[in-house]
């Protein structure tokens, strides 16, 4: 199953995937896990495999939950995570450039070693569960000093089967009105986005643009997603 998902991550368009990330700063990858492996993860969530819960509305963050793994990650969230990091970490140096800013390691060994060294221990890839009337509010996930500007989530319900709960990131831009994306996903299909900040290009060169992303009302039906941040958290 591994090697499933590590084969299924390197034939992806990532030179497609690259330019919609500095054009949107969002873009789906296409499937990147299979059905089955959707609904063996979605079956996790009752299981003892999670070392926290969140219930959204205690905190003000929406209404639903989600819960982080423990380590060990399960075998096709910590293939998926290890896979895509080399391709965005490509263009999180492209922005690092760009912006000015210290370079991101190559590999996830290493990313999360500078997680560690910060006092970031914890793991952060997380399953989310909406149920009717269930959102979530626009966030930024960082846990600490130490932060990657991308993360990956990824659908595990069928879409059929729930109304709603689009993933809606906005873009605050300096001087201007904020812009808003909604993106739909298939089931076992990904959207690679913005964690903070990125460039944009503009008449005098990059500047800075934050984005926000959260999830509409669930209208009707269950959705769970598989969240794949990159940094741990302390």
């Amino acid at each position: 199953m591994t090697d499933d998902v590590a084969t299924t991550v390197a034939n992806l368009d990532w030179d497609r995937i690259g330019a919609e990330l500095d054009e949107y700063g969002v873009a789906r990858t296409g499937p990147v896990i299979a059905p089955e492996t959707c609904a063996a993860i979605t079956g996790l969530y009752d299981e003892d495999r999670f070392r926290s819960r969140v219930v959204m509305k205690r905190h003000g963050f929406g209404s639903g939950e989600y819960k982080y793994f423990a380590n060990p990650l399960p075998d096709p969230v910590a293939a998926l995570r290890a896979a895509v990091y080399p391709h965005a970490a490509k263009v999180a140096n492209g922005w690092a450039e760009r912006l000015g800013m210290e370079a991101y390691p190559d590999t996830l060994e290493a990313m999360l070693e500078r997680c560690h060294a910060e006092g970031q221990t914890k793991p952060t890839p997380l399953v989310l569960k909406y149920g009717p009337g269930d959102y979530n509010c626009l966030h930024q996930d960082l846990y600490g000093a130490v932060a990657f500007p991308l993360q990956l989530v990824v659908l595990l319900s069928d879409p059929a089967s729930f109304e709603g709960g689009e993933l809606v990131l906005t873009e605050q831009r300096p001087r201007m009105q904020s812009r808003a994306e909604v993106v739909t996903l298939g089931q076992g299909e990904g959207a690679l986005f913005t964690t903070s900040i990125r460039p944009r290009r503009g008449t005098k060169g990059d500047h800075r643009v934050m984005l926000r992303h959260g999830v509409s009302r669930l209208r009707s039906g269950e959705r769970y997603t598989l969240g794949v941040i990159f940094h741990d958290a302390a």
